[in-house]
């Protein structure tokens, strides 16, 4: 990035805002940083890591903001911690190694199926309440090994781009827990941060960054997750699984046209 141009690092940082913003509450916030970043004349790949490292404060300062609905999922998240830092691992390396438009089909329908689990999610949960409860079983809290196994996954896929990332992570717990829509989103951002910060250090080493835009990003995703966490614990279920299904549209066709 070139610091002469004023214009472009207030861009930068006004999307690091709305990005932190947009990830404490849904995730798909690098949706809006990734085409400013490309827009400066980053390069794709130096856009990606950068955007990577940069996000990272606005991870953890909106799970911060969702402390509350973190208790009482600590030996959850320590399981589903380790499948996230293995798959942003898997995900970061598949980066380096394959074409950057190897996720470009799957990714429109990975975000789409996920959107419409979101949207089923409350008939669902019902449904399996109700057959659990003609069977004399209950829920196991942390889903068990499907669950396990489609977390990380979806954490391969956010090493690797991270677009939507949140709404696959909320849609996965949403089916398969019985828990509330806040508290799954307290849990997503943590997985979130967890993606992010294994996949930038491993670029650490092996990519090239463009430390304004990370710089700028920091601290604007850093105030936007604060924001973010503080708007969204607001919203009721309903409300907040409508701005999913609207952010995640918009990704959709972000994805699709561009």
């Amino acid at each position: 990035m070139n610091a002469a141009h004023i214009g472009e690092l207030l861009a930068v940082l006004g999307a690091g805002v709305a990005a932190g913003a947009v990830n404490a509450v849904v995730g798909s916030g690098t949706l809006i940083t990734f085409p400013v970043l490309l827009a400066t004349g980053l390069p794709p790949v130096t856009a990606t890591v950068s955007n990577a490292l940069g996000l990272i404060p606005g991870s953890i300062s909106g799970a911060l903001g969702y402390r509350r609905e973190l208790r009482g999922q600590r030996r959850r998240l320590m399981k589903w911690g380790a499948g996230a830092v293995l798959g942003g691992l898997t995900g970061a390396s598949l980066l380096l190694a394959l074409p950057a438009t190897a996720f470009e089909t799957i990714v429109p329908v990975l975000v789409g199926l996920a959107l419409v689990l979101v949207v089923l999610q409350p008939r669902i949960s019902r449904r399996l309440r109700e057959r659990r409860a003609r069977g004399g079983r209950t829920a196991r809290p942390d889903g068990g090994p499907l669950l396990l196994a489609g977390l990380t996954l979806a954490s391969v896929y956010g090493g690797y781009f991270a677009a939507a990332q949140g709404i696959i992570y909320v849609a996965l717990m949403g089916m398969l827990l019985d828990d509330g829509l806040h508290r799954l989103t307290a849990a997503k951002n943590v997985l979130v941060a967890l993606v992010n910060s294994v996949a930038a250090l491993f670029f650490l080493a092996a990519a090239t960054f463009d430390w304004t835009a990370v710089a700028l990003l920091a601290a604007g995703s850093a105030a936007g997750g604060h924001l973010g966490a503080t708007l969204g614990r607001r919203l009721r279920p309903g409300v907040l699984r409508a701005v999913i299904v609207v952010v995640g549209s918009v990704a959709i066709a972000q994805l699709v046209l561009r």
